[in-house]
């Protein structure tokens, strides 16, 4: 049984304190004398039911819908032209990309100091905020949605807690217009930005930070000229991932905006679902589709790639440190078995 934990926890050793891996593909397969060509097929062959997978439940459907976008109501490419003429679909537009560049710089801004926090705190504060990152995670975005709106509607706990304190006359309208969207967005995007961004600080090299310090600059001075600057690869990944993010919500901006602030994803709902345009709504869909692998393709590294490593990064260090709490746990036990007297 011992030997069983061991081997299991070997198989950790690839990566260190920090969730890095100490080696690659390269050096497993010749470790294992496995040439390095055969390994890749190797993964090629393990990956490829995922490949399949995704092409049959995204590539597919996606390819149908482009289809009705140019044949309903007729064959042509007249839904493409109505969403350059049509001033509502333009002002949804207009709205959907005001909304999620505020709630990206928002959440960024936010997500830096939280991530700070996480990577720079004291042993009890990472603790905290790694979990109030995760927690939220537990909770479904419809819920989150209607807790904010029993909180800021007009009869909400906030506007009865301004009244009953003299602070203001009557109820202040915080749901059912853009300022609830964009705090409920913000709510459930952070985590998302945090991960790129604890990510990005961990690989701030401390001796940069020592050597700043040593030369006099104050601890103002080396955020803003040193940390700031080495962390903005994180800050971009992060920007790009909530942008991209916030551009297809739908769930939060129904509930707290109330059919006042509409956004591209309702609008589709409403053509597909409200009103027989299914032509407009696919034209929608793919316009919104092509932004979004124009923004990632634009800067893939920052998006997709910095996400990725982050939760590789993370996923693996609390996999160690549950690793490494089990073990303790085991090796207890066994001690414990071992040194009991025989026959009880």
């Amino acid at each position: 049984m011992r030997s069983r934990r061991l081997a299991v926890f070997s198989s950790l050793s690839s990566f260190d304190a920090e969730g890095r891996a100490t080696a690659g593909p390269g050096a497993r397969a010749e470790r294992s004398g496995m040439r390095p060509h055969a390994s890749k097929w190797v993964g090629l062959c393990f990956i490829a039911p995922l490949l399949a997978f995704l092409a049959l439940t995204y590539v597919v459907p996606f390819l149908g819908v482009a289809a009705w976008s140019v044949t309903l109501p007729k064959p042509g490419v007249g839904q493409y032209q109505r969403l350059v003429a049509d001033p509502l679909v333009l002002s949804v537009f207009l709205r959907t990309f005001r909304i999620c560049a505020t709630v990206t710089a928002a959440s960024v801004a936010a997500a830096y100091a939280i991530a700070y926090v996480w990577v720079r705190g004291t042993l009890l504060q990472r603790r905290l905020t790694e979990l109030c990152i995760l927690v939220p995670f537990w909770i479904s975005v419809l819920t989150r949605a209607f807790g904010w709106l029993a909180l800021l509607s007009n009869r909400g706990l906030l506007n009865d807690w301004l009244q009953a304190a003299g602070l203001t006359d009557g109820p202040l309208q915080l749901a059912h217009n853009e300022f609830g969207v964009m705090l409920g967005m913000t709510h459930v995007l952070i985590p998302f930005a945090a991960f790129p961004l604890a990510s990005a600080m961990r690989s701030v090299d401390e001796r940069v930070l020592l050597a700043a310090r040593g030369l006099g600059a104050s601890g103002l001075r080396i955020f803003w000229q040193v940390f700031l600057p080495m962390t903005a690869s994180g800050v971009i990944g992060a920007a790009l991932i909530v942008f991209v993010f916030s551009l297809g919500f739908f769930v939060t901006p129904a509930i707290l905006g109330g059919g006042r602030s509409i956004m591209v994803a309702e609008l589709v709902y409403l053509r597909m679902f409200q009103s027989p345009d299914w032509g407009l709504g696919a034209a929608v869909s793919v316009t919104l589709v092509l932004i979004v692998g124009a923004l990632l393709g634009e800067s893939p590294k920052q998006a997709l790639g910095a996400f990725l490593y982050a939760l590789e990064g993370e996923g693996a260090r609390l996999l160690i440190h549950f690793a490494q709490a089990t073990h303790q746990l085991l090796d207890h036990r066994h001690r414990k078995i071992r040194t009991r007297p025989q026959g009880v």
